[in-house]
């Protein structure tokens, strides 16, 4: 797959008039404009991040499988990014959340990597699973409460983008009103635009002041796991590692929540379950995971040196982007045979190697809930607008729906569980 340069091409930062890579996620048929990206350029196709700086987009699962096991060639770190160090991106980017050196696990390799990773696999492991989901399915619940009986609801705005923020606030002991404060910032962080960078902000002035409370007044979540931990060794490490854990479980499983549902409200193999058809909540998880990820694109990862994936140049310094969408509809590994597809855990949606998302459990847990809860708890729901009026949230990484109005038979004040 990867070869010395040989002969003289373009290069990334040459070429022209190339596709936004925003337009994959928030298009209605994003595979269809994977293929043309592929019937063009290949398993690994330049395109465009902001005007004036480009990127790589690995469209092929084997491609993205050799790229991130493979540290000496492609760094995670973005002082290695050749647009970044020259100046060439703004210091104001709506990129820079995503795509700007943080001292934490995402953007480090080798010996740093296993050092600030540690705290957040130790962390996730000290969690008390069956407190943390009688908690999730209590805050379900509740916030069901609050909208059933209208009998209409928008099971984004009201519930798919609330229960992870209140389970990922739990978890490092906020406030419910400081998790809504967080909910502002990710959603402005992940959409990359021109508030991202004051979103960026508000998140880290949250942590930081979590951080000196939780040294005054230790307490009995990860936050103060975090304080305690060895490997974090200042308190700007201490607060990115809070950044990377709090900002990758909230949005990744609101869209898993928010897909799932749409999943099953609009899909009839999966809307049949709710009148006792085969295919249920977890054959609808793990459709999602294969067919719209949590993460479509995932920044970033940065040549060390020339060489070429899948027949392109890729110089010293391009920055690479794992299309996880794209690589699951990869024929090589995935087809559209569900016999053939049945146990099938190859997909993407996790990423893989050294960086393999370390919360895939407790995302499950949450996501699982918040969908069997509204299902079971909201009688004869269904959507109160047609599926193709569902529109996304403006993202280069995601593919979230911006709402999902539904409507369903009004009920009386529901008991907690």
């Amino acid at each position: 797959m990867m070869t010395p340069s040989q002969t003289h091409q373009p290069t990334l930062s040459e070429l022209t008039g190339l596709t936004p890579l925003s337009a994959t996620t928030t298009c209605r048929d994003p595979q269809a404009a994977y293929s043309e990206l592929r019937a063009k350029w290949g398993q690994i196709a330049p395109v465009e991040l902001e005007p004036g700086i480009n990127a790589w987009l690995v469209l092929g699962h084997p491609e993205i499988c050799q790229i991130v096991r493979n540290e000496r060639l492609f760094s995670r770190n973005p002082h290695y990014w050749r647009l970044y160090a020259e100046q060439v991106v703004s210091p104001d980017s709506g990129l820079g959340p995503m795509m700007f050196p943080r001292d934490n696990a995402y953007f480090s390799d080798g010996d740093k990597h296993r050092r600030l990773r540690e705290p957040l696999d130790d962390g996730l492991a000290s969690l008390d699973e069956h407190k943390m989901s009688r908690m999730i399915r209590a805050a379900c619940t509740e916030l069901i409460a609050t909208f059933a009986p209208r009998g209409n609801a928008d099971l984004v705005a009201e519930y798919a983008a609330v229960v992870p923020m209140l389970a990922v606030a739990g978890m490092f002991g906020l406030s419910t009103d400081l998790g809504h404060q967080l909910r502002q910032a990710l959603i402005a962080l992940f959409g990359s635009g021109a508030d991202s960078q004051a979103g960026n902000q508000n998140l880290e002035r949250i942590l930081t002041n979590t951080i000196q409370a939780r040294r005054a007044n230790p307490s009995d979540d990860l936050a103060t796991a975090f304080l305690r931990h060895p490997n974090l060794r200042n308190d700007f490490e201490l607060q990115q590692s809070m950044v990377l854990m709090i900002s990758a479980g909230y949005e990744t499983t609101t869209t898993w929540i928010a897909q799932t549902l749409r999943l099953m409200l609009t899909d009839p193999r999966f809307a049949g379950r709710l009148r006792g058809g085969r295919l249920g909540i977890d054959e609808a998880l793990d459709e999602v995971l294969w067919r719209d990820p949590p993460m479509s694109n995932m920044p970033a990862r940065y040549a060390l040196a020339d060489c070429q994936v899948a027949g392109q140049p890729v110089r010293r310094g391009d920055a690479l982007i794992l299309g996880f969408a794209a690589a699951n509809a990869d024929s090589r590994v995935h087809t559209n045979d569900p016999w053939l597809e049945v146990g099938n855990r190859a997909h993407l949606a996790w990423s893989a190697g050294p960086h393999a998302c370390p919360a895939q459990r407790q995302g499950r847990m949450i996501t699982r809930i918040a969908v069997d809860t509204a299902l079971h708890r909201l009688q004869d729901v269904v959507l109160s607008v047609p599926a193709e009026d569902i529109t996304l949230l403006p993202s280069p990484w995601t593919r979230c729906p911006a709402s999902l109005p539904v409507r369903f038979t009004r009920t009386g004040p529901i008991p907690h569980a």
